[in-house]
């Protein structure tokens, strides 16, 4: 059903653009070159354009969305501030973040791939956060 795969499409893309957003708050106090900080501010407004639309799709739909799970978000945050403690600098949360962008890149197009019966404007969506996040984790490897 056409129906039911959009909105499958949109909570994993809603739980995967609030991932990214917390992702980024988690690590942006720790960033010490002011370029690398106002690149991942600019990137987590992206995301929350994305959040925004997402929502309102998912509104359309009579849906409420998603939220990570709560293993994924324990997990993130434990990985986070393990790595952070041992060693705090950029390089740490350049490696951190382009973990996560890959992660995220790859459970999005598995679920593009699931989902294939979603309306082309939420696979739009799904592409442009995909996108969103292969750019963040080519434009920081100057940090790792």
């Amino acid at each position: 059903m056409v129906e039911q795969d959009t909105v499958k499409l949109l909570r994993e893309c809603d739980a995967g653009v609030e991932m990214g957003i917390k992702s980024i708050d988690d690590v942006l106090d720790s960033v010490k070159s002011t370029e690398f900080k106002e690149y991942l501010v600019k990137c987590r407004e992206e995301h929350e354009r994305l959040k925004h639309e997402i929502g309102q799709k998912l509104d359309e739909c009579g849906d409420d969305g998603k939220e990570p799970s709560a293993v994924a978000r324990t997990m993130s945050w434990m990985k986070t501030n393990m790595k952070l403690g041992m060693h705090d600098s950029d390089h740490t949360v350049a490696d951190l973040m382009t973990d996560g962008c890959n992660m995220g890149v790859k459970s999005l197009n598995r679920y593009l791939n699931q989902y294939e019966a979603a309306d082309e404007v939420s696979k739009d969506i799904a592409k442009r956060l995909i996108n969103l996040e292969e750019k963040l984790a080519i434009d920081i490897r100057k940090y790792l």
